[in-house]
C-alpha cells in the first residue's frame, strides 16, 4: 500500500447526503461515542447528549475526509449466523467452538488452523463452549466473528470474538480462483460452502489454507433484540455499522459510504467493528444482521465505491495540513 493521502471534501460532495436518515445514524453513533477516549471527541459526545438536530450536528462539527492508500474501494458484507449446536458433545455435534486458551499470548503466533484440527492440542482442556454439527459452519462462524447457537432445548447461546491465533488471514475464495476452479465473480460464501462439502478431503485442506483461527467467549447476556458485540464491545446495528481498518479509521467515527453494484447504497454508517480481512483505507464490511437471510444478502456484496470518514473539524484540518 502507498502512504495514505487525505483529501478534505464538503458535504455537497457526498452523493445522496441530504436524503439519508441522519437520525438513525446519530442514534448508532451515540451508542459508542462515549467510548472514544480523546478530548475532541469527548466534547462532541457531550453535546450529542443534548439531542441536537442530527444532520445539522454532523455538518456543523465534522468535516468529510477521503483517505486513500492507492488501493480501490472494496465493500463486502457480514452477518451474525444462527447455527444448530449443543453445549455437550453428542453423536451429531462433534466440532468444538473453543474459548480463549490460557496460554494464548496476544500478538504471538499460536497453533495454526490445521494443527488445531488435526493434532487437537486444545482438546480436553475445558475450552469447549459448544459443539456444532458442521466444520464449515465453524469456519464461517470464525469469519463472521460472532453468532447465535440454537440449542436442543430451544434456548439460544450467543458467542462473540474472544481472540485469535495471530496467524495470517488468507481468503479461501481467492485460493479457489488461483486454482482455476472458479472465476472471481463466481466466488461467494455459498459457493465455498458447497464446494467444501462436496469435496470432503480437499475441502478440509482448503480451509487449512487460512491459518487464522478465532476463539470465542459466551455473550448470552446481550439481549436478543440487539446485534452482536463489535470491536468496541457494544452491540452493532444492522445496516448502520461497518467494520473498518483501525489503522486508518478511528473506531466509533461516522463514515459516509457510497457503495456501487447491483444495489447501490449511499448511507451514513458508524465504524464499530474490525476484521482480519479488512485491511486498507478504502475497505469496509457492512453488517447485514442476523440469520440466513442476512447471510444471503451479505454474501452478495463485493462492490466498488467510495468511503469518506467524518472527522471532528479541528482534527480534520490539522490532518490535512500536516499531510500536504
Amino acid at each position: 500500500m502507498a502512504d495514505p493521502t487525505y483529501t478534505q471534501l464538503t458535504f455537497d460532495d457526498l452523493r445522496g447526503w441530504r436524503d439519508d436518515d441522519h437520525q438513525a445514524a446519530f442514534d448508532v453513533f451515540t451508542n459508542t461515542c462515549r467510548d472514544l477516549d480523546d478530548p475532541q471527541w469527548e466534547v462532541l459526545c457531550d453535546f450529542a447528549k443534548t439531542n441536537p438536530e442530527p444532520r445539522g450536528f454532523f455538518e456543523k462539527f465534522f468535516h468529510p475526509i477521503l483517505i486513500e492508500d492507492g488501493e480501490p474501494m472494496l465493500f463486502t458484507g457480514y452477518f451474525e449466523p444462527q447455527l444448530p449446536g449443543s453445549r455437550e458433545k453428542r453423536a451429531s455435534y462433534r466440532y468444538p467452538i473453543y474459548g480463549v486458551p490460557d496460554d494464548l499470548v496476544r500478538g504471538e503466533p499460536y497453533y495454526t488452523r490445521r494443527e488445531i484440527d488435526e493434532d487437537q492440542p486444545l482438546a480436553n482442556r475445558g475450552l469447549e463452549l459448544a459443539w456444532l454439527t458442521d466444520p464449515v459452519d465453524l469456519f464461517f462462524l470464525q469469519i463472521q466473528g460472532s453468532g447465535r447457537i440454537s440449542l436442543p432445548d430451544g434456548s439460544v447461546m450467543r458467542v462473540g470474538y474472544g481472540g485469535k491465533n495471530s496467524r495470517n488471514y488468507s481468503s479461501v475464495g481467492m485460493e479457489l480462483v488461483d486454482r482455476g476452479i472458479f472465476e472471481p465473480h463466481q466466488v461467494s460464501a455459498a459457493v465455498i460452502r458447497n464446494w467444501v462439502r462436496q469435496n470432503r478431503e480437499e475441502g478440509r485442506a482448503l480451509l487449512w489454507e487460512n491459518e487464522s483461527y478465532v476463539f470465542f467467549r459466551e455473550v448470552s447476556e446481550v439481549p436478543a433484540d440487539l446485534g452482536p458485540l463489535g470491536a468496541m464491545n457494544r452491540s452493532i446495528t444492522e445496516g448502520r455499522s461497518i467494520a473498518i481498518d483501525p489503522a486508518f479509521v478511528t473506531l466509533g467515527a461516522p463514515v459516509w459510504i457510497e457503495k456501487e453494484g447491483a444495489e447501490p447504497m449511499n448511507r451514513l454508517m458508524v465504524a464499530q467493528d474490525t476484521g482480519s480481512a479488512i485491511k486498507g483505507a478504502q475497505r469496509a464490511d457492512i453488517f447485514f444482521g442476523t440469520g440466513d437471510e442476512a447471510g444471503r444478502e451479505a454474501g452478495k456484496i463485493k462492490d466498488p465505491g467510495r468511503m469518506v470518514v467524518l472527522m471532528p473539524t479541528t482534527m480534520a484540518h490539522r490532518l490535512v495540513v500536516a499531510n500536504r
